[in-house]
């Protein structure tokens, strides 16, 4: 490459025999009457105390009364009215209070005067949230008035009681343009039960429980596992049977493929956007684009016309065009299905060193070995250029989402975060030579490769913040690309001079597989961003290899075809 200066039980389930006796189903097997007396062994029992009549879980922090409200709150949510109204009569403990109860049926009836005066016999002690809260239900009350074309009442419901609570002026103004002309204009009013929704966001939760707090809770809880687990790479929904563990085998870590029609050392990989396509670039000045299928990848086209080596690639946003881009020479753009060059992008006195889509796909940028940044149309009239030490001869380039930032190495130990429109210039410095980066898919942010062996995860919204480090590769001589990648891109991969990919746990940083087979440098990855389970590596063997889940593949066999050697796990 280019140098660098036990298995479950089974279900027990609750049965209930002829006398009427009921056998739990916690292993043991105690028989109670089911009218409630008294059983034979009861008076050996442990009366529970009242603090632990208070609490549930075996950590003593979850008050019973929440948790079963709670529940209630879920079954009515779910529809199972009846066994909400079960439980809240078994246990003892009601959902809401009658004043709580009284208020929602005066929203439901729409007895908006009721509600607003019920309002302030809840228990709110907060004036701001009543005063919110009662605008919403006047708001509701202003709109039925004008669904139904009583104007006249509308206009003084807005005069008399939503002024006088409404603090936004601007509000006021939008609803009174609603009396306008109200039968055009006037949106359609939410239901009651949206409303109630809406009010339950402002009150306190201890007089109205959130709707849907149980999921929220349960969901926390999912997350929170699941970013826990190191190795969660999986796609499949989580149980709520079980804690959450996933094992090595889910991170990509077995050769299933390896592509060798390359003639030289192989520079650079990157799948689509969509992982349908793979395109390596190499110094036997060819790009080759593979089609993902499911037998494996095949050539769709060689890319053939670059007078020098291809050092890097780009892919439109709808993945229907490719960018090449030959060492200091030019820019080429191919379409994707027929193999075609639509156009080649140059400029006078000076080569072109990297190159990245505009979004929309509509422009192309690159910067040059003059060190400035240009801006081209699709039929190649250059349209802006920023002059200045902009970018370097060996030099990564990419723009955010928005089209708003671009990002290149403009010195030796510094990246440039600059802004299009507002010509304002950010940076991040290290301490050691960069040879890449590559940023996240979210565009948060920033891995940038260091030739001192480490990798370095930057957050650059807003002011750059040092955020994690990855060591362990080997890089001495020459440029070598890491990624993002896996689900929601929670790991990171790089390439090696000892010809071996590594795999780091991105929020935490450790090493996860060190995954062996090129016979030279690893030069640059790339994980297929629509399968968390393929990866793939590029190195100076000349060879692709393609990475893939340890479970056995019927789909790839030992031998080789059409320039494909396909594997079950073996070098």
């Amino acid at each position: 490459m280019g140098g660098v200066d036990d298995e479950e039980p089974a279900l027990k389930r609750m049965k209930i025999s002829l006398n009427g006796i009921v056998g739990l189903s916690n292993g043991s097997s105690s028989v109670e009457p089911v009218g409630g007396g008294l059983s034979s062994d009861s008076m050996a029992r442990t009366l529970p105390s009242k603090e632990d009549e208070q609490v549930v879980g075996s950590k003593g922090v979850i008050k019973r009364d929440e948790f079963v409200r709670i529940i209630a709150k879920a079954l009515y949510s779910l529809g199972y009215r009846k066994s909400g109204e079960r439980l809240e009569e078994e246990s003892g403990i009601a959902l809401h209070s009658p004043g709580v109860n009284l208020f929602t049926q005066h929203v439901l009836d729409g007895n908006w005067d009721e509600s607003v005066a019920t309002l302030r016999k809840i228990g709110l002690t907060d004036e701001t949230v009543v005063r919110s809260a009662s605008c919403l239900i006047l708001e509701q009350k202003f709109f039925e008035f004008l669904n139904r074309e009583k104007v006249m009442e509308a206009l003084k419901t807005l005069r008399e009681e939503i002024t006088p609570l409404c603090s936004y002026s601007s509000r006021i103004r939008e609803l009174s343009s609603c009396m306008v002309s109200p039968k055009q204009d006037v949106v359609k009013v939410r239901s009651r039960s949206k409303l109630l929704e809406e009010l339950q966001k402002l009150l306190p939760p201890t007089v109205m429980i959130p709707e849907k707090r149980l999921e929220h809770l349960v969901e926390q809880a999912l997350i929170l596992q699941q970013e826990a687990c190191p190795f969660h790479n999986s796609m499949d929904m989580m149980s709520l049977y079980s804690d959450h563990h996933c094992g090595k085998d889910l991170i990509p870590s077995r050769t299933v493929q390896i592509l060798e029609k390359h003639d030289g050392e192989v520079w650079f990989v990157q799948f689509s956007h969509n992982g349908k396509y793979l395109a390596s670039a190499s110094n036997d000045q060819t790009t080759i684009i593979w089609e993902v299928g499911v037998n494996g990848l095949s050539i769709k086209h060689r890319l053939s016309g670059h007078q020098k080596p291809i050092h890097s690639v780009s892919w439109s946003p709808n993945d229907e065009e490719l960018l090449t881009c030959g060492v200091e020479e030019c820019v080429r753009r191919w379409d994707v299905s027929t193999g075609k060059c639509l156009q080649i992008y140059e400029k006078a006195g000076a080569g072109l060193v990297s190159c990245t889509w505009f979004p929309g796909g509509k422009h192309i940028l690159s910067s040059l070995s003059d060190k400035s940044i240009c801006m081209w149309e699709l039929d190649g009239k250059e349209v802006e250029s920023w002059k200045g030490q902009k970018s370097l001869k060996i030099s990564d380039l990419d723009i955010t989402d928005d089209g708003e930032v671009i990002l290149s190495i403009c010195k030796p130990n510094t990246v440039l975060l600059f802004n299009r429109e507002t010509k304002v210039e950010r940076f991040i410095e290290e301490n050691q030579t960069l040879t890449s980066f590559s940023l996240s898919k979210d565009n948060k942010f920033l891995l940038v490769d260091l030739l001192n062996q480490e990798i370095h995860l930057w957050n650059i919204e807003g002011d750059a913040k040092f955020v994690g480090m990855y060591k362990g590769h080997q890089r001495a001589r020459y440029i070598i690309r890491s990624c993002f990648g896996g689900l929601k891109q929670a790991f990171i991969a790089s390439g090696s001079e000892d010809s071996q990919v590594y795999i780091w746990h991105r929020s935490s940083g450790e090493p996860i597989e060190t995954l062996p087979g090129h016979s030279g440098s690893v030069n640059s990855v790339s994980w297929n961003p629509a399968n968390p389970h393929m990866l793939a590596s590029a190195s100076d063997d000349r060879t692709i290899r393609i990475w893939g889940l340890n479970s056995l593949n019927k789909k790839y066999q030992n031998g080789h075809s059409n320039g494909i050697h396909y594997c079950n796990g073996g070098t």
